[in-house]
């Protein structure tokens, strides 16, 4: 099919009630996703086959949602877009409540092989990870969270064949013989596209005989895994694989198999525990008018804001913990939308494979809806969520800002990010440079986070949340600063703005520069809780 035409066929194909703006919408999200995040609108033109206006109107919606940002001529996804991911994530469970056990068993193997542990569930014939337990070090597992594998080129694959029918099988088949090249995988690395379909039906009866299965360099050269099923209390049936990845320089496929399995097989036994023993989720309230907001942003951007395509993507925020099978009613009222409009919505959700209906007519997310926007931002730093706030801070107020930490000793601190500004005499630090935090009003800001009792100047500093040091580091130099801090309330990092004694006085960098970074301060805030909700960003 010629690409002009793909979107707008798949808005006719499937079903005649499909929302033809959120099946669009959809897939420009998909094709950032495929490229890493960032595409100009020429480039989602034409891989999408949509005309220009189109993707403009798109983009512009999405940006209203806070899903993208417009970067110069780049459309970039951003932090925002993870919601969908986590509502998905949250509904499905398995990542709270078995996550911790295949953390512990990373850090257990950290002390003497350091290998990274995953999670991943069945996602058709293919599957797709949900947790990932990774090791920082030159050469390392790059998977993330959200990214969906062949069945037959993994090691928890054969495990969730086991358990195929024979219409899946025959599904399974077609697709190989349509895509040979795995092109429909976009995490699979380029390289020779193995051979032989044969083979994995033998993996699978091998699979379903022993219990576990091991991949020896399917996926990519030099990669090994073993995985074990982690089976559902009430079906019996695999409700994740734990997996434990390696590379042929530390361990064969045999030789994983020999040191790792057993340890494996007990914690997978432990999270079938916790299966058995978790009890009922408590949701909080129920959500309710998600869409609300819609129609006075449609009336105040007018034909440049799809009202339909940000109405359909409210649907997924309705799902979460407690909340993992919801009916039309339940959709509509979460999302504030007509019956008619929630129903055309899901309809719209499950031709994408987003949704899937059950017979007592209620609604699931699927693990495809990681595809919208997760992969790319699942291995984000803090420093790289917090940049374009940097920037945008930077030109707002025409002064240099940062970001820092404390090193582990807690006497200096390092940069890890900042924005500068085109002046003549400006301030410039360099991205991991040190200073004396007790010198500095970063450094002071995260030092008033640490234990108290603290002293008197700390202490004054932690009571109204910020810290102005003012030409105590160098002549004419004043800074102020506001902590950063992660979803437990604690300090992960501090952001700042340095000026000149001449261009602004106290009052002025309290009056003016002070409600401007905490401002900023709360938009990196929201970025980290969304990114960190089920996975681990870096300060640095």
């Amino acid at each position: 099919m010629p690409a002009k035409t793909a979107l707008d066929a798949d808005a006719r194909g499937g079903t005649g009630e499909a929302v033809g703006p959120l099946l669009r919408g959809v897939g420009v999200l998909r094709r950032l996703t495929e490229a890493g995040g960032t595409l100009s609108p020429s480039a989602l033109e034409r891989t999408t086959g949509l005309a220009r206006s189109t993707v403009d109107r798109i983009t512009a919606t999405l940006a209203r949602m806070g899903y993208v940002r417009l970067d110069g001529r780049d459309v970039v996804l951003t932090p925002g877009v993870m919601e969908l991911g986590n509502a998905y994530l949250a509904a499905l469970r398995l990542p709270a409540l078995l996550g911790a056990r295949a953390d512990a068993l990373a850090d257990e193997l950290d002390d003497e092989l350091d290998e990274s542990v995953s999670l991943a569930v069945a996602d058709l014939d293919g599957i797709r990870f949900v947790h990932q337990a990774t090791r920082r070090r030159a050469m390392s597992v790059s998977f993330r969270i959200g990214d969906l594998l062949p069945a037959e080129r993994t090691a928890p694959g054969p495990l969730f064949a086991t358990e195929w029918t024979p219409r899946e099988w025959t599904r399974w088949h077609a697709r190989r013989a349509a895509d040979p090249a795995d092109t429909a995988f976009p995490a699979v690395p380029p390289g020779p596209v193995p051979t032989g379909d044969s083979a994995f039906p033998a993996r699978v009866e091998r699979a379903r005989r022993d219990g576990w299965a091991v991949d020896d360099q399917l996926i990519e050269p030099g990669l090994v895994a073993v995985s074990v099923p982690v089976r559902d209390p009430a079906t019996g049936r695999p409700a994740c694989v734990a997996s434990v990845v390696s590379h042929t320089s530390r361990h064969s496929a045999a030789g994983l198999r020999g040191s790792l399995l057993p340890r494996l097989r007990t914690a997978a036994a432990a999270m079938e525990c916790d299966l058995r023993t978790a009890p009922p989720p408590r949701p909080g309230p129920p959500p309710a008018g998600l869409a609300s907001w819609t129609t006075a942003s449609k009336h105040e951007l007018g034909r440049d804001f799809v009202e339909s395509l940000a109405r359909g993507l409210t649907v997924p925020a309705a799902y979460g913990e407690g909340r993992s099978a919801l009916s039309l009613t339940e959709v509509a009222r979460a999302t504030g939308l007509a019956r008619a409009t929630a129903r055309r919505a899901l309809l719209t959700h499950e031709h994408l494979g987003l949704v899937l209906a059950h017979p007592d007519r209620t609604f699931t997310l699927t693990p495809r809806v990681l595809d919208l926007g997760f992969p790319p931002l699942s291995r984000s730093t803090l420093p790289r969520l917090a940049e374009p706030h940097l920037r945008a801070l930077a030109d707002r107020l025409q002064e240099p800002t940062a970001l820092a930490v404390l090193t582990a000793d807690g006497t200096e601190i390092q940069y890890t990010a900042g924005a500068d500004t085109r002046r003549v005499l400006t301030v410039h630090i360099a991205v991991g440079a040190r200073l004396p935090a007790a010198a500095t009003s970063l450094g002071r800001v995260l030092l008033a986070d640490t234990a108290s009792p603290l002293p008197p100047a700390l202490a004054q500093v932690r009571d109204q949340g910020y810290a102005l040091v003012d030409e105590e580091l160098e002549s004419g130099l004043r800074s102020l600063a506001v902590p950063v801090r992660d979803r437990s309330g604690r300090a992960v990092t501090a952001l700042n703005v340095a000026t000149h004694t001449a261009r602004r006085s106290l009052r002025d960098c309290l009056q003016d520069v002070l409600p401007a970074l905490r401002a900023t301060a709360d938009r990196i805030q929201t970025d980290l809780h969304t990114a960190s909700r089920f996975g681990r960003v870096p300060p640095s």
